[in-house]
């Protein structure tokens, strides 16, 4: 098939902010759309996210030049190019914007194209993407789906609380099905606001990522909160905990220090309160621990922590390069794969194929500025991989994600849920 027509246009993310959506139809009738999320928190190595600055259109942050870089530039490169090397076609918008770092017609731009390319090439093959997803990265065909995780607690400033720690997640990492682990961490997220309730003495805040507002600024205090529910809710043997720390957010480059429990710490300080948290509680991973260029404390960690899979999201941005001296140095036991973050779905599975060979894990997630109809959850449950980053289970584009969940795991034949425990350190 050829693609017959290429249109861009302007929507709104899951935040009511601005991004690009691209819509391509091909000779043969079929209509593929792709939009680029925007995370809250954007590293500074990741694809440019171009905006207009137009402060009188939705605060600076409209995208109407991205859409002309759709409209102008890329339409009339892609009309008439037939579906069957998908590659190709990302390395022509790569090459078309000449920058490092997409900056020129803007990676939301080339990426949205990118995703919409990847479902016209798997409607022109006539399968599902995720699908498609397995044959581009040269695997086996997918019997299992993998375990989602739950943004329960969102860090952040909120009044005199200061949490330097971005996420708290939940894990239903020995449930026996998807349909046990998405039932069970809802469950679980109704009676950690029963337990915050109490521990505040009124109901908690609702964050910005839609999670619970963490009511302390003390993080061994929320993981002891978040046992508390656990218990409560009979998950015991079921649920395990991850972090986020995002700690670029609350790194002060001067003084080379974090912010932790209201004082200033160093790189070796933090390792240390990471390595007693992941020995005082289950925690399959631990993300972003330091910043995000912080090369040769991310080693340390490694080789400190014991009982966690130490990842990289800010220090990687789904970028081979930086993932390969990851590698070379030891850095990271696994990273956060987020294709918004490089600028195509090509040179994420090159990422991707690079940390398989290589013995790192991969860790798909969506954006906090999500959408419904994420690709990630396509290239998810297409790469096999063991568990991903869902959000918390509320709102209707982190919904959608689990009962994306639910659908395709009918459609593999004798489904089963991701083996974690085989992974996760503290159960060995």
């Amino acid at each position: 098939m050829k693609i017959a027509s290429v249109t861009a246009r302007q929507l709104l993310d899951c935040k009511a902010r601005p991004l690009v959506e691209v819509e391509i139809r091909t000779d043969g009738g079929q209509v593929s759309r792709g939009s680029s999320p925007t995370g809250s928190s954007v590293g500074a190595h990741e694809a440019f996210v171009l905006r207009d600055g137009d402060r009188l259109e939705y605060n600076g942050l409209s995208v109407h030049h991205a859409v002309a870089s759709v409209t102008d530039e890329i339409a009339p490169l892609l009309l008439g190019r037939t579906l069957d090397d998908l590659a190709a076609l990302d390395r022509l918008l790569i090459e078309l914007d000449g920058t490092p770092d997409k900056s020129r017609l803007g990676g939301n731009a080339i990426y949205s194209t990118s995703i919409a390319l990847l479902r016209a090439a798997a409607a022109a093959a006539g399968e599902p993407t995720y699908r498609y997803v397995t044959e581009l990265a040269g695997l086996a065909p997918v019997s299992t789906v993998p375990v989602p995780s739950f943004n329960v607690i969102n860090g952040g400033r909120y009044g005199d609380v200061v949490q330097p720690f971005n996420e708290f997640i939940v894990m239903p990492f020995r449930a026996t099905s998807i349909q046990q682990a998405i039932e069970s961490a809802v469950r679980l997220f109704g009676v950690l606001d029963g337990v915050l309730t109490e521990y505040l003495g009124r109901a908690p805040q609702v964050a910005s990522s839609y999670g619970f507002a963490a009511p302390t600024g003390d993080p061994r205090r929320v993981l002891e909160l978040m046992s508390e529910a656990v218990e409560r809710a009979g998950l015991t043997d079921t649920m395990a905990f991850a972090l986020d720390c995002a700690s670029s957010e609350m790194y002060d480059d001067r003084s080379a220090t974090y912010h932790l429990l209201g004082n200033r710490v160093s790189s070796a300080e933090l390792i240390d309160y990471a390595r007693e948290l992941t020995s005082a509680f289950p925690l399959v991973f631990v993300e972003d621990l330091l910043d995000e260029d912080d090369w040769e404390g991310y080693p340390v960690a490694v080789s400190t922590i014991k009982d966690s899979l130490i990842l990289g999201d800010d220090l990687i941005v789904t970028n081979r390069d930086r993932l390969a001296r990851a590698v070379v140095t030891g850095a990271v036991d696994g990273f956060v794969l987020k294709p918004n973050q490089v600028g195509t779905i090509t040179e994420a599975l090159e990422c991707y194929t690079y940390a398989r060979a290589h013995g790192v894990h991969a860790v798909p997630s969506g954006r906090s500025g999500g959408v419904v109809d994420d690709v990630v959850m396509d290239l998810s449950v297409g790469l096999g991989v063991p568990f991903q980053k869902n959000g918390a289970p509320r709102s209707g584009e982190r919904i959608e994600k689990l009962n994306y969940l639910l659908r395709v795991s009918e459609q593999i034949a004798d489904c089963t849920l991701a083996d974690v425990p085989a992974i996760a350190k503290f159960s060995r």
